[in-house]
């Protein structure tokens, strides 16, 4: 029983890397446009997902076994309290909230991926085939390779998200859960400098970009929008975002010339 979850938690894990793979060889050998196969994958798994559990919400009731989990996904590093005793009685008083372990997780992510991409043979490949993949191929470069592993890394953040976004909620819903991260994340990145034709962008360009568009929502909370316009909102400032980081780019091009 104790390695139960373990190994239920590296098949979840595991199935969207193998997904990832799947989507990799469909761009890479059968030459289907990345976006439809994004685009089918997430209806195809969306549909599934709600079909077996019946279109409704699952939750886990008590978490009991699942302290490490549960901790990963809504905890708090150094979180400190203290006991004070008044009349016989002893009330805690929290010294020091701690760092919620979201982005602690974000952080390490963020660093790994920042090596990984910036850091290594790998990841200049992978930028080369962005920016040109044809000429990334003529130069030596197994492009089919290095696409499908970017699809398989996905595949593995994607797991780890789903883990503690089920462990957040103590849920599971298909329905809901996940609705329109896959348009903050494209947003994200385009506001952190990422080109849609590929071959440009960071990691801290990304961390930067979703840390903007959570201030953004937040924002709109503060200034009493009807939460309804929240994606009219953002569908209006991250175009004017992306305009201003183009004008920039295209500024320090000339300036470089």
């Amino acid at each position: 029983m104790a390695l139960a979850w373990p190994l239920a938690i590296l098949l979840v894990i595991a199935v969207p890397m193998f997904l990832g793979w799947m989507h990799g060889l469909l761009v890479t050998r059968l030459n289907i446009q990345p976006f439809i196969v994004t685009l089918c994958g997430l209806l195809l798994y969306r549909g599934l997902a709600r079909y077996i559990v019946g279109d409704g919400t699952k939750g886990f009731g008590s978490t009991e076994g699942f302290g490490i989990l549960k901790f990963l996904a809504s905890g708090r590093l150094f979180h400190r309290t203290i006991g004070e005793e008044s009349d016989g009685v002893t009330h805690q008083r929290v010294v020091f909230e701690g760092i919620p372990m979201p982005f602690v997780l974000l952080i390490v992510v963020a660093i790994v991926m920042w090596f990984l991409l910036h850091r290594s043979i790998y990841g200049r490949y992978l930028l080369a085939v962005g920016r040109n993949e044809e000429a990334a191929r003529f130069s030596g470069i197994n492009t089919r390779l290095d696409i499908a592993s970017a699809y398989v890394i996905a595949g593995l953040l994607t797991g780890v998200a789903g883990v503690l976004l089920a462990f957040y909620t103590n849920s599971i819903s298909p329905s809901n859960h996940g609705n329109f991260y896959e348009l903050y994340g494209i947003a994200a990145a385009m506001l952190g400098g990422c080109s849609l034709r590929g071959g440009e962008g960071s990691i801290i360009g990304i961390v930067i970009g979703t840390a903007l568009l959570q201030v953004l929502q937040n924002l709109v909370n503060l200034l009493g929008i009807d939460s309804s316009l929240n994606f009219a909102v953002m569908g209006a400032v991250v175009p004017i975002g992306v305009l201003a980081d183009q004008l920039l780019q295209g500024r320090s091009r000339r300036a470089g010339h």
